[in-house]
């Protein structure tokens, strides 16, 4: 029986988390009778994107994204389209996607999901030129993107400090959206345009929302008073945000955003400038993932 050859992709910086034991624990793990892995460790931005690209050039079975939300963007990205599959061991900072899919946090575990190579094709939105998995959004939750990516402390206590540091000058923005050919005015705290439920950390910003119907999920965040953001985490945590007086959800294919003014935007938590008309679509089932 010929070997599947499966390329590992390991961001080593992802979620504060030293991988330096991973190699190990493949070979002990991945069933080598089945499976020939490579290994690859990313040193720059867009460098699991270029290595993917690589592995579909030779004909690799399977690439594993080993890292967090925005290594899983990369390598997804480069495999939009294509018959191969993106596996995932997580080791970010949210672990959004993964958590949604049920693929264990231990490694050992998520290791042995591969061993199983069961794939299910996941809908996937396309922002601008760009692709996510995940959620993107603007706003409060961008801000909070663009400000972690600079901070020196990973892992969910460094996310956690960049949110109170944003939450204590942040101004809600106005936005123009067209969501299905319907307009409509919102001034928001933030944005969420959501493929799968949460962000991450098991916090369900659409706890409705499903990687496979075939639609998006725009949660509109509206402006709220100081006193009621304990209610407001708790809503996130207890997969209820959609019940939120705070918190619109409006589902859609086809979405067009006006931003007003300097905007932050994320995509899969990772910040970028898209300018201030956007546009956003759903892609049904562009992507296979190992789960």
């Amino acid at each position: 029986m010929t070997k599947k050859r499966i390329l590992f992709v390991v961001n080593p910086v992802s979620g504060g988390k030293k991988k330096t034991a991973f190699n190990k624990q493949v070979l002990e793990v991945l069933d080598l009778s089945r499976f020939e892995p490579t290994f690859k460790i990313t040193n720059h931005i867009n460098h699991a994107y270029e290595l993917a690209k690589s592995a579909i050039d030779e004909q690799f079975d399977a690439v594993i994204a080993v890292g967090g939300d925005g290594t899983i963007n990369e390598i997804g990205s480069a495999l939009v389209g294509t018959a191969m599959p993106l596996g995932i061991v997580p080791e970010g900072s949210g672990n959004g996607l993964a958590l949604y899919l049920g693929i264990p946090m231990n490694e050992s575990a998520a290791l042995r999901r591969i061993n199983r190579f069961d794939t299910v094709p996941i809908d996937c939105g396309k922002i601008q030129d760009r692709y996510f998995f995940n959620i993107a959004g603007m706003g409060f939750d961008a801000s909070v993107s663009d400000k972690f990516a600079s901070e020196s402390v990973r892992g969910p206590i460094g996310y956690l400090r960049t949110v109170i540091n944003v939450l204590s000058g942040y101004k809600p923005k106005k936005y123009s959206l067209q969501i299905d050919g319907k307009s409509y005015e919102r001034e928001a705290f933030m944005i969420s345009v959501a493929n799968s439920p949460q962000y991450g950390n098991n916090a369900y910003i659409a706890p409705n929302a499903s990687i496979n119907d075939g639609i998006l999920d725009v949660c509109v965040v509206h402006k709220f008073p100081l006193y009621s953001l304990p209610m407001m985490i708790f809503h996130l945590f207890n997969k209820t945000a959609d019940q939120s007086e705070y918190v619109e959800i409006i589902p859609g294919k086809q979405i067009s955003i006006q931003l007003d003014g300097q905007n932050s935007v994320h995509v899969d938590g990772e910040p970028i400038d898209l300018g201030s008309q956007i546009h956003i679509e759903v892609m049904p089932k562009a992507l296979n993932i190992i789960c």
